[in-house]
């Protein structure tokens, strides 16, 4: 039997293989890790579905591949082992680089007719239920623009929709509505490809293939940063007596399996915040021209690997003790540098920290991370004199940078969160360090 790629999770359609597990020859049992595929951020251990003798190898590290994809052949299988069931979909990949599925059964729609342009009649729908076939990019470009993908008439093999369909079918509704209104203004010119620039002209060069995980990092960024009108709000917090009480708590947290850090007390005083300034926890769902406000707190948790940065997500933040999220934010953070958290855990944040004050450094601007409204940036803890009380004192002041999306909030909002934060921090209750002790 050929082992395919199956299905990663909702929006993941590929990989990237971090590493082979088994070789040609090898003999495998049912659910044995076969091979580790790097999808989004997360590297995630593929099992084999049966039984059996690898008899070949289909791919080899570095290899991107997409779900459905054949990984090895499995051969002489153990006996007893259950047949393998007939597959209750068929993969549609004929045609493009995605994959779509259909009912087991099911005649894929007629070819459209040759010189077919896109301004005939619009296509028979498929029974309710059943989407035409057409790639997870199309179906995102299609539902961002408002367009029902079952009024489109694919022009590829077997009715696939592909991006020149989509395209045809806005110019159509265009030229339907030139008549009664004026025409729409035209679009932007697209950007033009990147231009490869020949370094070498100017000295010795080494070049290296972007990985998977800076690949989609660049993607992101770019994203949140042309999406996004970024503001960013400076303050400090005098920290000085959060590590007081870090250093008397230290030794108990220890004995208990947890680390008391920076980012514990981070964690707590923002989920107080959030409660008090919910837009901060908010989204934008464009589509729908809705406001998400969001009942729950996840906290995104910026962690750098050797790899690059990674944003797992601690749930229910403002529900757990200090010691439970001490417990579980070491441990996230260690199983992220190795790489070992599932694409789930890095999903569903409704704001996100990075804290840089290991580095070192101070102020900073940190992009939003979409689509999310807002992230904490912290930097290093600074010794400086303050004056409190009319008197001058060295105090441990924290530089903290809030950057927001100005298309909800607004600097008086950013201001008002700034200074209940700054509060939080400076004003931290110690009774909750013993909280589930």
């Amino acid at each position: 039997m050929d082992v395919r790629l199956p299905r990663l999770g909702e929006g993941a359609d590929s990989g990237t293989v971090a590493s082979l597990l088994v070789k040609a020859g090898d003999t495998v049992v049912k659910d044995q890790p076969i091979l580790e595929l790097e999808s989004e951020k997360a590297v995630a251990t593929i099992p084999s579905p049966e039984a059996g003798t690898v008899s070949a190898l289909h791919v080899k590290e570095g290899d991107t591949i997409k779900v459905g994809q054949v990984i090895l052949t499995l051969g002489g299988g153990a006996a007893g082992t259950a047949p393998v069931p007939a597959p209750s979909k068929i993969i549609d990949v004929s045609v493009g680089d995605e994959e779509e599925e259909r009912p087991a059964g099911m005649a894929p729609p007629a070819p459209p007719p040759e010189g077919w342009d896109g301004a005939e009649p619009e296509p028979e729908r498929l029974p309710e239920g059943i989407p035409p076939p057409a790639a997870p990019t199309v179906r995102r470009v299609a539902r961002e623009l408002g367009i029902d993908i079952s009024r489109v008439r694919g022009s590829e093999r077997g009715g696939r929709i592909v991006m020149a369909d989509l395209r045809r079918y806005i110019q159509r509704l265009q030229q339907q509505s030139a008549g009664t209104r004026a025409a729409a203004p035209s679009a932007p010119a697209p950007k033009p490809a990147p231009v490869s620039i020949d370094f070498s002209k100017w000295g010795p060069v080494e070049k290296t293939k972007l990985t998977n995980l800076r690949t989609l990092i660049s993607a992101k960024m770019s994203e949140s940063w042309s999406t996004v009108p970024h503001v960013t709000q400076f303050d400090e917090a005098d920290i000085t007596g959060i590590l007081e009480m870090k250093k008397r708590h230290d030794p108990a947290y220890e004995k208990k399996g947890g680390k008391l850090t920076l980012t514990a007390f981070a964690l707590k005083a923002v989920a107080g915040v959030l409660q008090k300034h919910p837009m901060f926890n908010a989204s934008i769902d464009l589509a729908a021209g809705e406001l998400v406000q969001k009942r729950y707190y996840h906290v995104g948790i910026a962690v750098d690997t050797e790899q690059g940065l990674i944003v797992p997500v601690l749930r229910d933040v403002d529900k757990k003790p200090m010691l439970q999220l001490a417990a579980e934010l070491n441990s996230l953070a260690e199983r992220t540098r190795a790489r070992k958290v599932g694409l789930e855990e890095l999903q569903g944040a409704s704001f996100t920290i990075s804290n840089q004050g290991g580095i070192g450094s101070g102020h900073f601007t940190p992009i939003v991370n979409v689509p999310e409204v807002a992230i904490l940036g912290m930097g290093r803890g600074v010794l400086k004199p303050v004056v409190r009380g009319g008197k001058a004192a060295n105090r441990l002041m924290l530089p903290l940078s809030l950057s927001y999306d100005h298309r909800l909030l607004d600097g008086a909002n950013a201001a008002r969160f700034m200074v209940d934060l700054v509060a939080a921090f400076e004003g931290f209750d110690e009774a909750q360090l013993t909280q589930g002790m």
